[in-house]
């Protein structure tokens, strides 16, 4: 199976909120391919951050497609309402859905692209029989709840795991990673079978285009 393209997908939790509108304008001309929407419900994750209101605005600024991940518990109780406030792709964790199966059905007959998120100590292989579900697989290579992390290396292997994975299936899901990604990990992820990035603090602190872009650049020296 050839590499998916590349994409970049700033992490809006590490924008300034006071001037939000202005750096998506930016993140968008940089050419960010996504813009990550992390949803957090002080349950999941130690963090509270925004819902479906703040999802619905940023659609009314920006044509980039919207990457919403879930945190939360009970995600099926609430995928509706993100789609309804325009998320192109809804991702949900599978520490976090009983019927997990039936989540992800249900949000690809919203016309919503699935994923599933999996913590740094799920094994890859839990999510094997929804595989057929889901158009993208996110790797958390950070403990989720809190930005400015660092990577945590042991996490390379799962994203290895994971290309194996959907080498032998013959499926075309994205492997997205989130987590302590900047210029200097990005290289070995990407070269690890990754091919979409979350990165929050290495884009919005500094110049945002130039930072985008670095982070494309940085994916070339070592892809497959």
């Amino acid at each position: 199976m050839k590499s998916l393209p590349i994409r970049i997908a700033p992490s809006m939790l590490a924008a300034d909120f006071s001037k939000l509108a202005q750096q998506i304008s930016e993140a968008e001309k940089g050419g960010a391919d996504l813009i990550h929407c992390d949803v957090m419900d002080g349950l999941f994750v130690p963090n509270l951050t925004f819902g479906p209101e703040i999802i619905r605005t940023l659609r009314k600024v920006t044509d980039v497609p919207l990457d919403v991940h879930l945190m939360i518990v009970k995600p099926e109780l609430s995928i509706q309402a993100y789609a309804d406030a325009g998320a192109a792709i809804i991702t949900i964790h599978q520490e976090a859905s009983v019927h997990l199966h039936r989540t992800l059905t249900e949000i690809r007959r919203m016309g919503i692209q699935a994923g599933v998120s999996l913590n740094p100590s799920t094994p890859v292989s839990t999510i094997e029989p929804v595989l057929e579900k889901i158009d993208l697989l996110l790797i958390m290579t950070v403990n989720p709840g809190f930005g400015g992390q660092q990577f945590i290396e042991a996490c390379l292997r799962k994203v290895e795991e994971a290309h194996a994975l959907r080498e032998r299936s013959g499926l075309g899901f994205s492997i997205e990673v989130d987590g302590g990604i900047e210029p200097a990990t990005i290289g070995r992820v990407a070269r690890a079978g990754a091919d979409t990035f979350v990165a929050g603090t290495a884009v919005f602190h500094g110049a945002i285009a130039k930072n985008i872009q670095s982070l494309r650049e940085a994916t070339q020296k070592e892809r497959f």
